[in-house]
């Protein structure tokens, strides 16, 4: 079994909210979000970071259609999309956070606080809400 929490994921080995999945990427609601509604896309394939990626096309194909689908889906004023190379990457797995925004919503610059979901329920709300929109 890989050591990997994202590889475990994309083989089902492990639990996750999913929104999404297809040939080149899986998404899925992150476990700690910024905001409710934050959705991790992570390549199928496993590399490590953006310049390991030998095709980015399709995957950042995905991880647009998932920015409108976060802000289709949950009717916020935008998204902040975000990734880490190796400093500050929690995961070493290629992985785009998608965060939904709202003008005033506390989030200031790079401190971001993290929330939980009251249940497994409410998260699965969330995800298809985000998953109808795609």
């Amino acid at each position: 079994m890989s050591t990997d929490p994202f590889c475990e994921i994309i083989a089902g080995e492990r639990a996750a909210t999913m929104v999404h999945s297809d040939e080149v990427a899986v998404s899925f609601l992150d476990a700690r979000p910024v905001f409710k509604g934050h959705v991790l896309v992570v390549p199928r394939i496993h590399v490590e970071t953006l310049t390991d990626l030998a095709d980015v096309g399709p995957f950042f194909e995905r991880v647009q259609a998932m920015a409108r689908a976060v802000e289709g889906g949950l009717r916020v004023a935008g998204t902040f999309v975000a990734m880490n190379n190796r400093v500050s990457q929690s995961v070493p797995h290629l992985h785009v956070h998608i965060v939904p925004r709202n003008r005033k919503d506390g989030l200031r610059g790079f401190f971001w606080p993290r929330t939980t979901y009251g249940s497994a329920e409410e998260a699965a709300s969330y995800a298809d809400l985000i998953a109808k929109a795609l």
